[in-house]
């Protein structure tokens, strides 16, 4: 845990779940895990960009839910030169998102302290110190991340009168979404259900308390969801354009 000028604390641990089969992301997720599926031509497999930004925005702790495939994931992290100390954890029965994110909280080294937590098919570049800050700003119990992603189609856009004025190509959603990027207090962990879906049972009761917060991810700001090959390919594109 560290703290700002401003007194402000910030986590220095974190949680990667990493557990999804990636049924859409096949054949790549034939025999490995959905995070270990490399971007082409970043010669690092997602989870592996995932561990750089969280050490570079000062975490220094991470713990690595697994799930389908994990002596894969597991042995590409002992030989990794990694950034920062990384713990694997692999449900032995499922548990739900929810109590699976719960089992995996219970190895970050200080359970007094705030965490963030990602998804493991997330590749995104945004200041997580500035999420804190806000998460901090707000007194909130948990702080989502908020992308406004593309859509994949073009759309028409049309007078009152109902002629068309003009096609934009991919433009970006009219509604936020979920990240899947967290910041959690402490105190969050007890909150989280032993099994089923956080989703349906703390997030609603914790927006029905105002205890639940959106960060806007900053406009400019990188964020993709791994999820299918051709988001393989669109990141490919995205990221050899912006030289990373």
């Amino acid at each position: 845990m560290t703290g700002d000028s401003n007194g402000l604390i910030r986590p220095t641990q974190a949680v990667v779940l990493a557990g999804g089969q990636g049924s859409r992301l096949r054949p790549y997720t034939d025999d490995r895990p959905k995070p270990m599926v490399e971007i082409p031509g970043t010669g690092t497999p997602i989870i592996g960009h995932q561990l750089a930004w969280l050490a570079d925005e000062g975490v220094t702790d991470a713990v690595v839910s697994c799930g389908h495939l994990a002596e894969v994931l597991q042995k590409w992290l002992e030989s990794a030169d990694l950034p920062l100390r990384v713990t694997t954890v692999v449900e032995t029965e499922p548990l739900g998102r929810g109590g699976g994110l719960k089992y995996a909280a219970a190895h970050l080294p200080h359970a007094d302290q705030p965490w963030y937590a990602t998804n493991g098919d997330i590749w995104t570049r945004f200041s997580l110190r500035d999420m804190a800050a806000f998460h901090a700003e707000r007194d909130a119990t948990a702080t989502l991340a908020l992308a406004r992603p593309r859509i994949p189609w073009g759309a028409v856009e049309t007078d009152t009168f109902g002629h068309i004025t003009d096609f934009v190509e991919a433009p970006p959603s009219p509604f936020l979404i979920n990240a899947g990027v967290y910041v959690f207090s402490a105190e969050f962990t007890e909150l989280l259900p032993s099994r089923g879906d956080h989703e349906r049972t703390t997030f609603p009761k914790l927006a029905r308390e105002k205890r639940l917060a959106g960060f806007p991810i900053p406009q400019g700001a990188y964020w993709r969801a791994i999820d299918t090959a051709k988001d393989l390919t669109e990141a490919a594109k995205e990221l050899a354009a912006l030289g990373r």
